[in-house]
């Protein structure tokens, strides 16, 4: 039987397909900051925020969400005081926001909006592996 092998490293990349394409590039970077990696095609972008790494790839309509089970994905944020920053940032660029920051009962707070896809972020600090960064 094999063993398992060493602990994995982290889910360090995320591959969506997004409609629509352009919008969310545009969300992604010039809203959120990340920066793009690569521009394998008119149809495939790869994006980065340092550590992750995000695959955007064209979807020709709006995903119909009942045939996946993503609920959402989050974006670490280093203190609850920056966490308050994204939110005040992201009301006023007029991103749709879904709820306000809130503490969860493990010490995290966060929140959740949408990008242009209709795809759930959540912006969030966590004790546990806020401010660790990579060797």
């Amino acid at each position: 039987m094999a063993e398992r092998p060493k602990p994995l490293n982290g889910l360090r990349h995320l591959a969506l397909a997004v409609y629509p394409f352009e919008e969310c590039i545009r969300f992604y970077t010039e809203i959120l900051g990340m920066e793009v990696l690569r521009k394998a095609s008119d149809n495939l972008i790869y994006l980065s925020c340092g550590n992750d790494n995000l695959s955007l790839s064209r979807a020709y309509e709006p995903q119909e969400n009942h045939n996946q089970s993503l609920d959402h994905f989050g974006f670490i944020v280093d203190s609850k005081e920056e966490l308050q920053a994204w939110f005040v940032f992201l009301k006023a660029k007029g991103v749709p926001l879904l709820d306000t920051p809130h503490d969860h009962s493990d010490g995290a707070r966060s929140f959740h909006c949408t990008d242009p896809a209709g795809n759930v972020v959540q912006p969030i600090y966590h004790p546990a592996i806020s401010g660790q960064r990579l060797r």
